[in-house]
């Protein structure tokens, strides 16, 4: 969709990474939050839990912040994208601690780790 934008940025592959890799966080910590609801041990996890669910919401925002083009460098895209970068880093580091024990953390501790990545690839393009 973004290359149909009749004034694209220049850093397209970037923002497309970036805003792919926020939806896929956004779902996967939000499927690790039910996850861990389900679990016996659901007191221990939530922090796990918390950190989830508002890195679900910071990716989600950010996503729909990313998908605007018009005036982008008018936008305040990339402070929002250093507060996704920022949420997906803690909550990598809260579901790395349970990785051991709980399979969607690991997962979710991946995706985490891939968004933050993403995002500092979009951030050195467009700081």
């Amino acid at each position: 969709m973004h290359k149909t934008h009749p004034k694209p940025v220049s850093f397209q592959d970037e923002l497309a990474d970036c805003l792919s890799a926020c939806l896929e966080c956004a779902h996967t910590c939000a499927s690790c939050a039910d996850a861990c609801l389900a679990e016996d041990s659901v007191a221990d996890l939530r922090g796990c839990i918390r950190t989830d669910l508002d890195c679900a919401d910071i990716c989600t925002a950010t996503a729909r912040v990313l998908s605007r083009q018009t005036a982008f460098g008018e936008s305040p895209a990339a402070t929002q994208v250093k507060a996704c970068r920022d949420a997906c880093q803690k909550c990598a580091s809260h579901c790395e601690s349970h990785r051991s024990h709980h399979a969607h953390c690991a997962h979710c501790a991946d995706a985490c780790n891939a968004c933050a990545a993403a995002c500092d690839r979009l951030l050195g393009v467009i700081d």
